[in-house]
């Protein structure tokens, strides 16, 4: 096979953020570090948004929340616009046989994806149905995988997204959290607390309880690869390890800080990207879809709004970004932001009366919620917010009015307004009513 037409492997979870070894974070994931180490991770990669349906919208087309419709989660009515096309309609157009492993959390119409084949799974979170989590448990896709290969019934090239239900909270007796049976726990005295939250018994429970889904996933992983070299076709897939967002924690999830829109990247190709790589350019999952098409060969859309890296992995001309944006408008409710990020600075604009930090539900009715629910819900949001990355990474001091960065502040509140209005963006006509104010219409 031609390195121009690789198979694809997409693996992805849940709320993971880069809370993995290879990102210098203290749990132990030996088989995505082993991916890092025999190609390349990025070290600045973040989201469109800070919450699972955007942002994996944006994934798969290469275009903002706000252009393709998906401005909420799937299962709250938001979708994407008819005439979007997906990265599976790509493929197919490219010879692909594209095939989808567990979740998606992208429409609840499976059709609209463009899957030629549906595996298990295909649902779209556990948030929608207290089975799902045992539908796409990653240990059970994990062995469909296996089976898939062993059975050698695919087509060449094909692409396959693998979607893991890791590292979601669940709700029990009225908390959410991570505890499960089927996960071992590590010790919640000797997990390392969270830089950006006050060390208190209830973030160290949770993120005990993290740690054993996370190496339900390593372990999926893990499988998966072994499979894929059983299958003797390691060498020419490109196995991509991504996350959607940041972990599910306070000032995390939810938000436009880097702890809410850093998300993980691993890309394994070998003979075409060399191992042991560690890119420190701005990357952002809208980038991954115009990449893959640059990779094929393909034409790249115009309407497609991230940017290839491919020069990046092949020691071309790399033309890098100065900036990359993030937005989030409604989850469990309405919480209207936009942001830009430079290597320097984040200047954030919040477009509603709101709460100093927004909660998830999940993140509100939990054990690390319950015990900083005061401290960062009291009070109310500023308008506008900047911060200093280099001096301050976990953007704990706002310098919004500071004299000594009102040059900084102008010139991102200028950029921020501009790709709004270059991309239509809605807020600037107002508030966004919720994706189903056409039923709640006749209530009012």
């Amino acid at each position: 096979m031609a390195n121009n037409t690789p198979n694809i492997l997409l693996i992805h979870c849940h709320d993971l953020g880069q809370y993995l070894g290879c990102y210098g974070q203290d749990v132990d994931t030996p088989n995505i570090d082993a991916l890092a180490n025999e190609g390349v991770l990025f070290e600045n990669h973040y989201a469109t948004a800070p919450q699972c349906s955007p942002s994996r919208g944006s994934l798969m087309t290469g275009r903002y929340p706000h252009v393709n419709g998906l401005m909420g989660l799937a299962h709250e009515d938001w979708d994407l616009h008819p005439n979007e096309q997906t990265l599976p309609e790509y493929l197919n157009q490219s010879g692909y046989s594209t095939h989808l492993f567990g979740l998606q959390h992208v429409t609840d119409n499976l059709d609209r994806l463009g899957y030629k084949h549906i595996h298990s799974g295909g649902s779209l979170s556990p948030a929608v149905s207290p089975a799902i989590h045992e539908i796409n448990r990653a240990r059970d896709i994990a062995d469909t995988i296996d089976v898939f290969f062993e059975k050698d019934t695919f087509e060449e090239p094909f692409f396959a997204s693998i979607g893991f239900f890791e590292t979601h909270r669940r709700q029990n007796n009225g908390l959410y959290g991570f505890v499960d049976a089927e996960y071992e726990a590590a010790d919640p005295s000797e997990v390392e607390p969270l830089a950006y939250l006050p060390d208190k018994q209830g973030i160290r429970e949770d993120i005990a309880a993290m740690h054993g889904m996370i190496r339900a996933i390593d372990d999926a992983v893990g499988t998966i690869t072994i499979a894929l070299e059983a299958a003797q076709l390691a060498d020419e897939t490109l196995v991509i390890f991504t996350t959607e967002h940041g972990i599910a924690f306070p000032r995390a999830k939810g938000t436009c800080y880097d702890t809410g829109i850093e998300a993980a990247l691993v890309m394994r190709y070998p003979d075409v990207i060399d191992s042991g790589q560690r890119c420190d350019e701005l990357v952002s999952n809208v980038d991954v879809l115009p990449t893959l098409l640059n990779l094929l060969g393909e034409d790249v859309p115009e309407t497609i709004e991230g940017q290839s890296f491919l020069p990046l992995l092949t020691e071309e001309v790399y033309y890098p970004r100065d900036n990359l944006f993030a937005e989030m408008t409604w989850h469990d409710t309405y919480n209207p932001m936009r942001a830009i990020r430079t290597n320097q600075y984040k200047y954030i604009r919040n477009f509603w009366h709101l709460p100093l930090i927004y909660f998830t539900d999940d993140i509100l009715k939990s054990k690390a919620g319950r015990e900083v629910h005061e401290q960062l819900r009291s009070g109310r949001r500023p308008y506008e917010e900047l911060y200093d990355l280099e001096e301050d990474p976990y953007e704990q001091t706002n310098l919004v009015n500071d004299p000594q960065y009102e040059h900084v502040r102008d010139q991102l509140r200028g950029r921020l307004v501009r790709w709004m209005r270059n991309t239509s963006d809605p807020l600037l006509e107002g508030p966004v009513p919720p994706a189903d104010y056409d039923e709640l219409l006749p209530q009012i």
